[in-house]
């Protein structure tokens, strides 16, 4: 079984696990306020629905993030899921104020508030240790199969004990006759409440806006992309997430007389040792520089170089009458510093002096404002033959 199977697969057994565990629990909180009259407890029931809300949303990026793009969505479905939790999010932070605005009203009111009675307590505290289990179970789950999204499910339920233990301390205060302990701990569940729904609003508006990850994660993946031999530097690096995954562009740059092939594998490295290092990293782009640009801006704002045929005809009206033209091999350009440097690669048994060539191959050429400087090598092969067009 693949990988990325069988961690989709732990995922979702453990997030229905939870999901059940939930539902249980919310639906005997909410029926047992309202049978006892405790606000606090009915809150905390509507809280462990609002689990549901995280579960659901684990459940939806295991499963994009199992299902690879299709033909109309080329970077995956992500965008999808951050929508949904934008509009989740809303609606909990509105069912958080209508907690605390009841129970602020029933507060108010003078409200007549009955002793919960042992039931009650009891199903807090076996709620408590129903979350305990769940948040160890969950968090021995995703460290083995390495999951960060799970293990942050897990530190939610974590903080669910927290707040049911709240809810513990007011319907024990309210049995012993401090029934405001009751309303006040309601207004506290209503809060944690909208603390979830602000934090996916938080979350979800950040990856709209596609904000970076922090500085430091982006440091590390620098040096881990510097750490390939042949790599002279990094620049432009820019990060951004969608459901949990990370997307990565950079300019590598590499020495500008290499192969194209060769700068393009050094490029492939770098690529496979970032996704080795950051298994969330889902797509990642990389451009090959021959020399540092950082802060020039985008090269297609600005007037371009000539390209080869350009290049080549505007030399051979210069050094076709030449007497060295005929033992020309090959003619390489190097586009480097804002200008064109031109290699004659000569017969390795031409008589010509290399220097010679170069300044009667030069002083032909003073005219041509992009032409950088011209060099010489020597090479076996048939004579050159400059492109047509």
């Amino acid at each position: 079984m693949q990988p990325n199977l069988k961690k989709h697969q732990a995922t979702r057994r453990i997030t229905f696990l939870s999901a059940a565990v939930n539902i249980l629990l919310g639906v005997a909180k909410i029926l047992v306020g309202w049978i006892v009259g405790s606000a606090a407890l009915v809150a905390d029931g509507i809280h462990s629905f609002s689990d549901l809300v995280t579960d659901g949303f684990v459940l939806a990026a295991s499963h994009y993030g199992h299902q690879g793009p299709d033909h109309d969505h080329h970077y995956g479905h992500g965008r999808i899921e951050t929508l949904a939790t934008l509009f989740l999010g809303s609606v909990l932070i509105f069912v958080a104020g209508g907690i605390a605005w009841s129970s602020l009203q029933r507060l108010f009111s003078a409200a007549v508030i009955p002793p919960p009675g042992a039931w009650a307590i009891l199903l807090t505290a076996l709620a408590l240790l129903s979350k305990e289990w769940l948040f160890h179970l969950t968090l021995r789950v995703a460290r083995r199969i390495g999951s960060k999204m799970l293990e942050a499910n897990a530190w939610h339920h974590r903080s669910d004990v927290l707040s049911t233990g709240v809810v513990m301390v007011a319907l024990v205060g309210s049995q012993f006759g401090a029934t405001w302990i009751d309303t006040v701990a309601a207004v506290i569940v209503g809060l944690m409440v909208g603390k979830v729904g602000w934090d996916l609003l938080w979350e979800s508006g950040r990856e709209l806006v596609d904000t970076a990850l922090p500085v430091a994660t982006q440091e590390a993946m620098r040096q881990v992309a510097k750490s390939v031999s042949g790599v002279e530097g990094i620049h432009d690096l820019r990060t951004r997430q969608s459901a949990g995954h990370t997307m990565l562009d950079l300019h590598v740059v590499v020495s500008p007389r290499i192969s194209v092939s060769e700068g393009h594998e050094i490029g492939n490295e770098v690529s496979r040792r970032l996704r080795n290092a950051f298994p969330a990293l889902t797509d990642l782009t990389f451009h090959i520089d021959p020399e540092d640009d950082a802060g020039e801006g985008d090269p297609s704002r600005f007037p371009g170089l000539p390209l080869r045929p350009e290049v080549e005809a505007a030399l051979a009206r210069r050094w076709t009458a030449l007497d060295v033209w005929p033992e020309i091999r090959e003619m390489e350009l190097h586009y480097l510093e804002g200008a064109v440097t031109v290699v004659i690669c000569l017969d390795e048994q031409s008589s010509f002096d290399s220097d010679a060539v170069i300044r009667r191959l030069e002083a032909c050429a003073r005219d041509i404002d992009w032409l950088s400087h011209v060099e010489v090598r020597r090479l076996a092969g048939a004579p050159y033959v400059p492109a047509t067009g």
